[in-house]
């Protein structure tokens, strides 16, 4: 048996790491991944080269929820992937979210078991790259940004919503600079101190002004992750919509309309990296 599963990346309206509430939309770039079954073991192969940790542990967990013997039977799952790595655009989401998701169709068919709900995927796959260390919150936005798509705002300590919706059809430009960040890596006593402005900024996006909310959060972060909030300024005098860091960086985005997007995009260029035109994924994560 053969299934394959995309996962789309999000980016981040507020970030959760100061407050425990946030808020991010889906994007469309996606990783997929394409589950076979053998007769035995769990192999996991990525097209970047990063280790396997969390695809291993996506797999145990749906087979531990299933109560499969990994002697008794086997999958192998490969993945490949528009979202850079480490670039707090969600790409451990969506990696854990798709390998949960099709483990998940491909076990419940063979066996013919009730597949798992979104919100087991979803759950299964925080506790994965939270047991992984990817990840310092459980990611709950990024999480269910990635797999329904749209905009989520959300209390991550408990995994529930305050907003789920469809998010405007925007075009998205990405600026990825020449260097990585590791979300499991940031320092974030140095994140909550600037709680109380991020309390704002999360004021703004739990009453919808998403576009206000990624503006304020995308500073806020900045300083305390000495990222340049150059970027982002340059985009808004360019004309963008909004514009500001996503997660723990190191991607800034921008979200902008015909009048601004080659403004902002030639501006960028200037920066060393690159810059991917994208847009709003209001689709989520799905079997292909």
């Amino acid at each position: 048996m053969k299934k394959q599963v995309r996962s789309p990346g999000s980016a981040t309206i507020i970030n959760a790491i100061a407050t425990g509430f946030g808020s991010a939309f889906g994007i469309g770039l996606d990783i997929k991944c394409e589950a076979k079954t053998i007769p035995n073991s769990i192999k996991c192969f990525n097209d970047v080269g990063a280790d396997t940790k969390l695809m291993d542990l996506c797999v145990k967990k749906v087979f531990n929820h299933y109560n499969i013997d990994s002697d008794e039977f086997g999958i192998t799952l490969k993945t490949k992937s528009e979202l850079p790595m480490a670039s707090g655009l969600s790409s451990s989401s969506a990696s854990s979210n798709a390998i949960v998701k099709v483990t998940s169709e491909i076990v419940s068919e063979e066996f013919n078991l009730t597949p798992l709900t979104d919100l087991e995927v979803i759950n299964l796959a925080i506790d994965a790259s939270l047991e992984a260390g990817v990840t310092i919150t459980g990611s709950f936005d990024d999480a269910t940004a990635s797999y329904f798509g749209g905009v989520v705002v959300t209390d991550n300590k408990n995994r529930k919503f305050i907003i789920k919706e469809k998010m405007q059809d925007y075009d998205i430009l990405i600026y990825m600079p020449d260097y990585h960040s590791q979300s499991g890596e940031s320092d974030v006593g140095r994140m909550k101190v600037l709680a109380p402005l991020v309390e704002t900024a999360y004021d703004f996006a739990s009453n919808k002004n998403y576009l206000k909310a990624i503006n304020l959060n995308g500073l806020i972060y900045s300083a305390a992750l000495d990222f340049n909030s150059s970027i982002a300024i340059d985009a808004l005098s360019a004309g963008a919509l909004a514009s500001g860091l996503s997660g723990t960086g190191s991607a800034f985005f921008a979200i902008v309309n015909d009048e601004s997007i080659d403004k902002v995009h030639d501006l960028w260029m200037k920066y060393e990296g690159n810059v991917i035109k994208t847009q709003v994924d209001n689709e989520g994560c799905c079997l292909l």
